[in-house]
């Protein structure tokens, strides 16, 4: 009987982080993607991302070189932030949500899955709602309005304060019962974040993770990969 070696293949190298702008209602939505050597759209299906207020799509630019070897990953900066135009009036969750989805109109995108951390895991929940058809699944890492201490009436640059007034206006509870797409919740230590589970639907899968939403993705890019990878594949 002839014996054979067996070799373990190679783990893949992190796919290559780039970035782009597209066009969307408020002007140039600029956003970093990464996807597989082979081009991406026949791989998996797309991941979008969606920071936290503050912030910019840049938060996952470690993340995106681990998710993208097997699937196109966008992460844009949420119009106002990063290098986004800004709205000219304060907008509504559900209006991020929209210039979202005028990007996903102009990628011709069919289906896709989105994550969103705090804020972002709010707005990525109004995107669910608005195309039931598109979005598969969703991620919520610590759905959460503000932290304490952004709460406490800083002086804040204009988008930022939009951003918190609208995720503080939110009505969570009653809009998160009506998402139908596979959902997981993942529980962070950040301060806030179980206030906004109350509304889940019965079928919501939660998890919890010990670091805090934006350590997780500044330090430990990877736990967050490992978390959700058989979500994401289901």
């Amino acid at each position: 009987m002839r014996r054979e070696t067996l070799k373990q293949a190679a783990p893949a190298a992190p796919a290559r982080v780039r970035r782009g702008y597209f066009e969307c209602r408020y002007g140039q939505l600029h956003l970093h993607n990464a996807m597989p050597p082979g081009g991406g759209f026949e791989e998996g299906t797309a991941l979008l991302c969606l920071h936290d207020c503050p912030g910019s799509g840049r938060l996952f630019t470690r993340f995106l070189a681990l998710a993208g070897r097997d699937r196109s990953v966008y992460a844009p900066d949420l119009p106002g932030f990063g290098e986004s135009d800004a709205p000219l009036a304060a907008p509504v969750l559900a209006d991020y949500a929209a210039a979202l989805g005028d990007f996903l109109d102009g990628m011709r995108l069919r289906r896709l899955d989105v994550l969103g951390v705090r804020i972002g895991a709010l707005i990525g929940a109004e995107l669910a709602l608005a195309r039931p058809s598109q979005v598969a699944r969703l991620v919520m890492v610590a759905p959460a309005a503000a932290a304490p201490a952004e709460r406490a009436g800083a002086e804040l640059p204009r988008e930022q304060r939009w951003a918190l007034e609208a995720a503080s206006q939110y009505p969570s509870r009653e809009r998160l019962a009506r998402i139908t797409q596979k959902l997981l919740v993942l529980k962070t230590r950040d301060e806030g974040a179980d206030g906004r589970l109350r509304g889940l639907p019965a079928a919501a899968r939660v998890a919890e993770l010990e670091l805090p939403g934006r350590e997780l993705l500044a330090a430990a890019p990877e736990r967050l990969g490992e978390a959700v990878r058989d979500f994401l594949r289901g």
